[in-house]
């Protein structure tokens, strides 16, 4: 597992897919009634990023892309990745003390209906109980999955935090297309990632 960051290349177009996937098994009874299994309790998500350029010459982003592939071994080794649209909370509630607990798993919602587990953390801004902002190190720790432990169970009111973090992704395959269309001028059509906001890739 590597910790390396993905390079934020200038060649990247605006147009990424982003897909969140599920494994659900679907059986059919004779009678057409089916039964259904969800396998994945949260999503793994596909991103497909299209670079329009790399230069080769003395830019070196070509070789920045290839050579960081290359370093990964295709798909063998996992990188972070940072999404913009999907990278930050501010006071996110994680869980709601009842005086016993101590140790709570960083989470973040999409919408009003879904709440995942945020494991690759890139800074905590803040977290509070009942809105008192607590002091890292003191008050609570922070392990290197996201989960904070207090000191002292918290006796009552929303635990929140604040902060960034990234996805945990790899590439979809073992080979990835580059293509020359100018002298010194190359690009990258369809980048294929799998990622996940914890740590199973």
């Amino acid at each position: 597992m590597s910790d390396i960051l993905f390079p934020t290349l200038p060649g990247l177009t605006w147009d990424v897919l982003w897909q969140p996937v599920f494994h659900t098994k679907v059986q059919s009874a004779v009678s057409g009634k089916e039964y259904r299994a969800s396998l994945m309790a949260n999503p793994l998500y596909n991103l497909t990023l299209t670079y329009e350029f790399l230069r080769h010459g003395s830019k070196q982003e070509l070789r920045q892309l290839v050579g960081f592939f290359l370093a990964r071994r295709g798909s063998f080794d996992n990188f972070l990745y940072r999404l913009d649209e999907d990278c930050c909370v501010a006071d996110q509630q994680i869980a709601v003390a009842d005086g016993h607990t101590r140790s709570f798993q960083l989470m973040r919602s999409f919408g009003s209906e879904f709440i995942e587990p945020v494991q690759n953390i890139e800074a905590i801004t803040n977290v509070k109980i009942a809105g008192a902002v607590k002091i890292a190190g003191i008050d609570f720790t922070v392990s290197a999955t996201g989960m904070v432990t207090f000191m002292i169970a918290p006796a009552a009111g929303a635990i929140t935090w604040s902060g960034t973090y990234f996805y945990r992704a790899r590439f979809q395959s073992d080979h990835q297309d580059f293509q020359r269309f100018m002298h010194n001028l190359w690009s990258a059509k369809t980048v294929n990632l799998t990622a996940s906001l914890g740590t199973r890739i």
